[in-house]
């Protein structure tokens, strides 16, 4: 595995990492990757990990990592597109495991868009598996809604 300079996102980090999650298809209107990575950092029990593969080196990618206080989550997995497919997802995920059991959580998840089978099939690699679980969501507050 590649091994990767992982650290939690500064401020002068922010625009690089939502231009990568941008490049990688990852933000949807209604969810302002500005807010999640706000909210995220505002949380003992989130952040967002940035990763190089040198120290100082440009950041070639990021994952947002968190947990509820039984499982961990995974959220904007994403590798800058001149890096993928160089084992550097595995590795950032590896690094998101990690700062999972950091926090004592023993059990990770995440989400993917139904249909998004490249992504369901890169995760199942890593020994994930497709949940019986189903997901339902309600937005509670629409003013933190964006654009739809």
């Amino acid at each position: 595995m590649i091994p990767l300079v992982v650290s939690d996102i500064q401020d002068d980090e922010i625009e690089t990492v939502v231009a990568l999650w941008q490049d990688c298809g990852l933000t949807r209107p209604w969810n302002n990757p500005y807010n999640d990575i706000a909210f995220a950092r505002s949380q003992p029990n989130s952040t967002v990990l940035v990763a190089r593969l040198e120290d100082g080196g440009p950041i070639v990618a990021a994952a947002m990592a968190g947990h509820d206080g039984h499982r961990g989550w995974t959220y904007y997995l994403s590798v800058a597109p001149d890096h993928q497919s160089a084992g550097l997802g595995k590795a950032m995920m590896k690094a998101v495991e990690e700062w999972h059991l950091a926090q004592g959580i023993w059990k990770s998840q995440l989400m993917v868009r139904t249909g998004n089978e490249k992504v369901i099939s890169f995760y199942e690699t890593l020994g994930y598996n497709v949940s019986a679980t189903q997901l339902l969501e309600r937005w509670i507050d629409s003013s933190k809604r964006g654009d739809v």
